[in-house]
């Protein structure tokens, strides 16, 4: 009787399902955690809208008045429109005060004026934007999305590459362990031995700035979690009986650690990825707001922060709220979903 209930139950509840399967069930039943996926999907598709140009392909574009109000702030005295209007630059000096000190002081405040009806007749501007504009006149709101797709970017790329290092290393040292494990232990050792912000100012304060540089500071500096967790994985799964039985028929050293191991042990890459995007997004933020990330010529949160400082000393506070704002939606959703996906490949959970 029990073999012919067998035969009639469909295949696909004769086998059990795969660990991925289970993964993304645990996931669809977490909602916090699909409400994080949709917004970290949202940010991702923004970016790659942001690269093929489809938004914020002109946010260098001196579409407003020099701190263009938000939108929402269109009734509020707006001193720069009001300047632009009436083709005048007020100064708070003189100028025959400034004439006593430089005299050429009153060809420069011709030439502010002949620039200021120029832009008024030529290039008329916006005095409210939706989010705002900066001191040139760019829209904040276009700002924050170049802004993320730079962030977004780094954080992604270097993460992967952190990732990539970090498993293969750590792969290495657990399974090969002997002089191999002793020598990636020691690089491992050099590498955390150096506090990990002193470490990374220093490979940006000798490296040239750009993108590609601060994607290969973090990757080459960020590894070493990755690597200790993985390398006690391999240890413990080198020994179990899958791997012995594959070393039985002839699988090779190379085979076993990449085909038989790592699929056992990839959710703790995946979980690392996830963490180490967050941390990498917050430290090219960092590197950009001390003047060693993004080239000038580009944007990102960390340089709309910096830009900011000065903004508020006048009261102009839009763009610190455009890139905060934004960056604390990104790496919350980005830390919540990684907790989540920690749970839902979790095979204790059920």
């Amino acid at each position: 009787m029990s073999a012919v209930t067998t035969q009639a139950l469909p295949s696909r509840q004769r086998h059990s399902p795969g660990l991925w399967t289970l993964a993304w069930r645990r996931l669809k039943r977490d909602k916090v955690g699909m409400v994080c996926l949709a917004v970290v999907g949202f940010f991702l598709l923004l970016m790659i809208a942001s690269y093929l140009g489809i938004v914020a392909g002109n946010w260098s574009q001196e579409v407003g008045v020099s701190y263009a109000h938000p939108i929402f702030m269109a009734g509020e005295e707006n001193i720069e429109a009001a300047q632009m209007g009436s083709g005048s630059v007020a100064s708070n000096v003189p100028t025959a005060d400034l004439s006593d000190i430089d005299p050429l002081a009153p060809r420069y405040r011709e030439w502010e004026e002949r620039t200021a009806k120029i832009q008024v007749t030529e290039t008329p501007r916006a005095e409210t934007l939706l989010l705002g504009g900066d001191k040139w006149g760019r829209d904040v709101l276009q700002k924050a999305i170049k802004g993320a797709e730079t962030s977004i970017f780094v954080g992604l790329t270097a993460a992967l590459l952190a990732t990539i290092i970090g498993t293969f290393l750590g792969g290495l040292s657990g399974y090969l362990g002997g002089r191999v494990g002793d020598v990636l232990e020691w690089f491992y050792n050099v590498f955390t031995s150096i506090p990990y912000i002193l470490l990374i100012l220093s490979f940006a304060a000798v490296l040239r700035q750009g993108l590609d540089t601060i994607i290969f500071i973090l990757a080459c500096t960020g590894w070493t979690g990755i690597y200790r967790l993985v390398r006690s994985e391999y240890i413990k799964h080198a020994s179990r009986e899958y791997v012995k039985a594959a070393q039985a028929i002839g699988a090779t050293h190379t085979r076993r650690m990449f085909v038989h191991i790592l699929p056992n042990v990839s959710h703790v890459s995946l979980v690392q990825l996830s963490q180490h995007v967050v941390q990498f997004i917050k430290a090219e933020v960092i590197l950009s707001f001390l003047g060693l990330g993004v080239p000038v010529d580009s944007v990102s949160w960390g340089t709309m922060l910096a830009e900011a400082q000065t903004e508020l000393v006048i009261g102009k506070w839009w763009q610190l709220a455009a890139a905060g704002v934004s960056m604390a939606i990104l790496v919350t959703a980005f830390s919540m979903l990684t907790d989540s996906l920690r749970d839902a490949l979790d095979p204790k959970m059920k």
